[in-house]
């Protein structure tokens, strides 16, 4: 059995998130398994390096499948963008060692967040970028920012309320690039909790238009309380850049579009 892992390319639109569900097909993961089951006669469980929400991009995730068949790389690669949707595409593949886990196995994780802060929304970018409308100080961001890189319990920033597991994660940098009429937050880490980088967002946004103190950022970690950060920034705007590895590669098939 021969273990593949592929980069995926994704609009989120129309999809309600990455992870299959019960009540719907219209699951990015959902997606992947039915055409490669189609391929393999069986079953195929594909695995994600995490979840995006629904209608969230991706131009990076990364995910992982098993199949006993002996496919060339390019079979399966040439077969999934030829029966998958139109809004999702397989931009990589490689044969790696069984024991890579898509998820397990990530050492990063990079995610964009387009904010439009002109009046006039772009009707070309609505389904790609928050048309908030806004001037912000992106000053006041970026100083708040730098309470939040570092290793941190972001609780406060969480949106699963009732989160078992261990709510530290590292986020290595947040970068702001800003042009004349958009705002681009990048966020680097070691892994990002359910809803964690639109809740930073939001929050950065409150900073950014003088209803939060950058300083306040502290408190807030302290907290470890869901209500005292900012509001959920819309989907839209966020995007999964690229999931970091170590070398695991046996054999490369990709294909740049």
């Amino acid at each position: 059995m021969k273990n593949y892992k592929i980069t995926v390319a994704y609009d989120g639109t129309r999809y309600r998130g990455w992870q299959i569900q019960k009540n719907t097909d219209a699951t990015i993961q959902g997606k992947l398994s039915m055409v490669l089951g189609n391929l393999a006669g069986h079953p195929v469980e594909v695995t994600g390096s995490g979840r995006t929400d629904a209608g969230v991009h991706a131009i990076g995730q990364v995910a992982n499948f098993h199949l006993e068949e002996h496919y060339t790389t390019e079979e399966i690669f040439t077969y999934l963008n030829r029966y998958l949707p139109e809004d999702i595409v397989i931009t990589n593949i490689e044969e790696v060692d069984n024991r890579f886990h898509s998820r397990y196995n990530a050492v990063s994780k990079t995610y964009s967040y387009r904010i439009r802060t002109d009046s006039i929304p772009d009707v070309f970018s609505r389904r790609f970028c928050y048309q908030y409308g806004r001037p912000l100080d992106v000053e006041r961001m970026e100083k708040a920012a730098r309470f939040l890189t570092g290793t941190h319990d972001f609780a406060s920033f969480c949106g699963n309320r009732h989160m078992k597991k261990s709510t530290i994660r590292t986020i290595y940098h947040i970068e702001f690039l800003q042009k004349e009429e958009e705002m681009e937050i990048r966020y680097t880490g070691d892994g990002f909790l359910q809803g964690m980088v639109r809740i930073l967002t939001g929050t950065l946004i409150e900073v950014g238009r003088g209803d939060r103190e950058p300083e306040s950022m502290e408190a807030l970690l302290e907290e470890k309380d869901r209500s005292s950060a900012g509001y959920t920034a819309p989907p839209q705007g966020l995007r999964l850049e690229c999931v970091e590895y170590e070398n695991t590669s046996k054999k490369f098939y990709r294909h740049f579009i």
